[in-house]
């Protein structure tokens, strides 16, 4: 993929994104998706740090963790996104312990502010690089360095390798792709271009140290032509700075 490329146009992208269940290509329920990372954040976050949800889109895992972990800030760089996750907390009646601001995920500027805010943090982030240019990758990894401190952890989760070719099969359906998938393309997303050993690197090289790591299916809103949901097989890892 081109270092050089064009950034993703995620304004465009959540300000034509139809609204309702299972138009977002990724925007599965929260019971697929953040629930199943429970386990890996319970064992590795401080419960009394407040969580970012590093590239929150629309909120819906944001808005979910905020039932077992709290403050929780979702940060995306799309305001329709975050008009979006506001109108969800919205529609919910009750007003759980959530806010949702804009920000770009590689703006170091941004996370030193944050930290000085609200101290030490664990971030969630989740299929958020592999939609980047390879040259924007490294300040987003800074960026979880500043706002992790000492203290935070930060787990990420992004497809594998092997995503691709499970995309590649829904680019290539008689019927055509889904046209939620197809949104993705049309505006500049790449989605599934991250060597599983970038990962852990990319964080070392920012100075954290690889915590923990394993593998867990991504869900999407999509399905298979058996009917079945799709997952994208996916790494995750929890970083941060060992306790001295």
């Amino acid at each position: 993929m081109d270092a050089t490329r064009t950034p993703p146009d995620w304004e465009g992208f959540w300000r034509d994104a139809p609204h309702g269940a299972k138009e977002v290509f990724w925007d599965a329920p929260a019971d697929r998706v953040a629930d199943r990372h429970l386990p890996v954040l319970e064992t590795h976050f401080g419960p009394r740090l407040p969580m970012i949800d590093l590239g929150c889109g629309n909120g819906t895992q944001a808005i979910s963790l905020a039932d077992r972990f709290r403050p929780v800030l979702g940060i995306d760089i799309s305001a329709s996104a975050i008009a979006r996750a506001r109108r969800q907390v919205d529609d919910r009646g009750e007003r759980p312990p959530v806010e949702f601001r804009t920000g770009d995920a590689a703006d170091n500027a941004m996370a030193a502010r944050l930290h000085e805010e609200l101290g030490d943090c664990n971030l969630y982030i989740r299929g958020l690089l592999h939609q980047l240019p390879p040259a924007v990758r490294p300040g987003v990894a800074g960026a979880v360095a500043t706002l992790v401190g000492s203290r935070g952890r930060a787990f990420i989760v992004e497809p594998a390798e092997a995503a691709k070719g499970v995309l590649a099969g829904l680019l290539r359906r008689a019927e055509g792709p889904p046209r939620a998938l197809a949104a993705v393309f049309d505006h500049g997303v790449a989605p599934a271009e991250l060597a599983d050993e970038a990962l852990p690197a990319l964080f070392r090289g920012a100075g954290l140290t690889v915590l923990a790591s394993g593998t867990l299916p991504l869900a999407t809103t999509e399905r298979d032509p058996d009917g079945n949901p799709l997952e994208l097989p996916s790494n995750w890892l929890v970083a941060g700075r060992p306790a001295a």
